[in-house]
């Protein structure tokens, strides 16, 4: 894989030239905090989308039990997706806020690429820190990390020779939402409010950071999140994304 070098110099278009797309993530909420804009507007095109969860986000509400908390989350994730043209939503079972980097990881994010067989791969930052910056969770560094790593994985016939389906080499493009080295980005002119609509379908989560939390403001901060990126791309809202040619 390699990805154009990334500058604060304006955003491409993202690519149009697929059809299909696997959104691998770490928790309920992750798209919707960088992603789901785009998402909209790709299903609205005739584009299919799916979504991997590697947790339930057991651990995301401080005042809640996790088992509470998975079967709400898990819940509130369905219904989110459902709000931008998504109905493939699977969880695996990893451990929300203990995910660690390497095979079995890897393997789980192969399987799925394999039975899905996507154009597109979506993930959510890997790197280090945050547009700002601000130091990224070793959830999300490891899932973004081990799905990219899968994309290669799924298409090499001599490893994970144990699961199938048949490997898939037909990932064209790996976009990584929330990057710091955004290179292309999406229009979300008309999708911007179903994007803040499918974030505040996390109501619980929502409400369990209080009201005073900056990441509580779902219509806030996804505005302002789109407007950061529309500077970048000819003035309009976008979603930002480093895309990475596979």
């Amino acid at each position: 894989m390699t990805s154009a070098p990334a500058d604060r110099g304006d955003l491409a278009r993202f690519p149009d030239d697929w059809e299909t797309a696997l959104a691998i993530v770490a928790h309920p909420d992750d798209l919707e905090y960088g992603a789901a804009g785009a998402i909209a507007s790709w299903t609205a095109a005739g584009k299919k989308v799916a979504y991997l969860l590697a947790t339930r986000g057991e651990a995301g509400i401080a005042s809640m039990a996790p088992e509470e908390a998975a079967n709400l989350r898990e819940a509130e994730q369905v219904a989110s997706a459902a709000i931008v043209g998504v109905t493939s939503v699977e969880f695996l079972d990893h451990p929300d806020g203990l995910i660690e980097y390497g095979l079995p990881l890897r393997r789980d994010f192969t399987a799925a690429i394999r039975r899905h067989r996507p154009d597109l791969v979506v993930t959510f930052n890997h790197h280090e820190t945050w547009p700002g910056p601000r130091w990224n969770t070793p959830d999300h560094r490891n899932v973004g990390r081990a799905a990219l790593d899968a994309v290669a994985d799924a298409g090499n016939r001599h490893l994970h020779t144990d699961i199938g389906p048949a490997p898939w080499e037909g990932v064209r493009y790996a976009a990584v939402a929330g990057s710091p080295s955004a290179t292309h980005a999406v229009d979300i002119t008309g999708t911007l409010d179903t994007a803040i609509a499918s974030l505040e379908a996390h109501r619980a989560y929502l409400d369990g950071l209080g009201s005073g939390n900056w990441m509580a403001d779902a219509r806030g901060l996804l505005t302002a999140m789109a407007q950061s990126a529309g500077e970048r791309y000819g003035g309009r809202p976008a979603t930002a994304f480093e895309v990475i040619l596979c």
